[in-house]
């Protein structure tokens, strides 16, 4: 039998079966938790696993259960999950965000942060006039989904795609490439500094230091999925009062002032709140905003259909890759001139593509202990940038 007649009949038998087992929304909502679930404990088990992290194990295994029909193609709690929880993801993320920590990152990291980002940009600039012709008036938008998301991670890439109205299936299609081409970047970012290591100078110590003797717990006990914070019933119920508040305003003030998105005002409002007592350092605001975030990465996956995908075209693979090769030339290439050490570049890539967990990954991988904390605090950084960059470089685009 043909591997294609008997890759149908087996999913056609999934599918089956899927019908009678997981139909209700309570019965999917519960597989979505036990899947967010299950790559956190990934991660965490498994240091293989843990370089490629929580969130992409969380979209492939939602891809698997998608592909291999085990769950239906649409559900009121992928509506759900897209919109309200990762507009509560923001918020969240985004209160753990205190500028006041930068000086603790130190001029080096964010000197090689800026340049990631301006990075971006020249990437997205090459691939928005190579591949105009293909995507059309979508162009713009994806170019501006892709500064978002590779100026400060995932949580960016909701927003801005969301914001200006992204095509669903090349959403889906983007997704896919992006968490592909992000791996791809993060293995490349492992291996690289070995590669480089002649040209450039090794990793100088930056802001707060690990020392030799931490054990292995204590690097993961820094790891945005895995720090521990102690959070009281009062607590919680203040971090959702504020996060489902600070939504609807945002909301309110879009119907008010159609030319300002909604997802800018969220993003504006959460910043501020964020430094406002009695809100400023909220204990628990990062990991309810993780856990949000990674429901999202599941449901991602479940939307990665692959014949969905292709039908869209394989042009958003190039897109994706071309951005991030131009971004590595920058920076590597501005950062050789202007002497910058291997792991400060390498890390501050990490955390404008991936956020700050990738670049917590790659400062553990190569053992750059003194640069952890620096490139988690520029990756949160990148969370509070990355919406208005992605914003006005497609505005700009779309103008040009």
């Amino acid at each position: 039998m043909p591997p294609t007649r008997r890759w149908l009949i087996v999913s056609g038998k999934c599918e089956r079966v899927a019908t009678l087992l997981i139909s209700s929304p309570l019965q999917i909502a519960a597989l979505i938790a036990l899947v967010t679930s299950l790559a956190f404990w990934l991660d965490r088990r498994f240091a293989a696993l843990s370089k490629i992290g929580a969130s992409i194990l969380a979209i492939i295994l939602g891809a698997a259960l998608s592909n291999l029909r085990l769950v239906p193609e649409t559900s009121v709690v992928y509506d759900v999950v897209s919109g309200p929880v990762t507009s509560l993801a923001i918020v969240w993320l985004l209160l753990a965000v205190n500028v006041r920590d930068l000086k603790r990152a130190g001029g080096r990291m964010l000197g090689a942060f800026a340049l990631s980002v301006a990075g971006t940009a020249a990437g997205v600039g090459v691939a928005a006039a190579i591949f105009a012709p293909v995507f059309g008036d979508q162009n713009w938008r994806l170019a501006g989904t892709l500064m978002g998301t590779y100026s400060g991670g995932s949580v960016n890439f909701i927003a801005v795609g969301r914001g200006l109205d992204l095509q669903p299936r090349l959403f889906a299609a983007a997704t896919a490439a992006d968490n592909v081409t992000t791996a791809l970047w993060l293995g490349a970012s492992i291996l690289l500094p070995l590669v480089l290591a002649r040209w450039f100078p090794w990793p100088v110590p930056t802001g707060d230091t690990v020392t030799s003797t931490t054990s292995e717990a204590d690097h993961r006990s820094s790891h945005p999925y895995f720090s521990l914070a102690p959070v009281s019933a009062s607590r919680l119920a203040l971090l959702l009062s504020v996060g489902l508040g600070l939504v609807v305003v945002s909301e309110v003030l879009g119907r008010l002032i159609p030319s300002v998105q909604p997802v800018l005002w969220l993003t504006t409002l959460a910043l501020v709140a964020g430094h406002t007592p009695p809100l400023s350092r909220l204990d628990g605001s990062l990991q309810l905003g993780n856990l949000a975030l990674n429901l999202f990465f599941v449901v991602i996956g479940i939307y990665s259909r692959i014949d969905r995908i292709l039908e869209v075209g394989v042009e958003v693979f190039g897109y994706t890759l071309l951005v991030v090769a131009v971004h590595g030339v920058v920076v590597y290439g501005v950062g050789r001139l202007v002497r910058l050490d291997l792991g400060t570049l390498t890390v501050a890539s990490q955390a404008a593509i991936g956020g700050p967990s990738s670049a917590l990954a790659v400062a553990v991988g190569r053992e750059w202990r003194g640069l952890i904390l620096p490139g988690i605090i520029v990756g949160l950084l990148g969370y509070a940038v990355g919406t208005y960059l992605g914003f006005g470089l497609g505005a700009l685009l779309r103008n040009w």
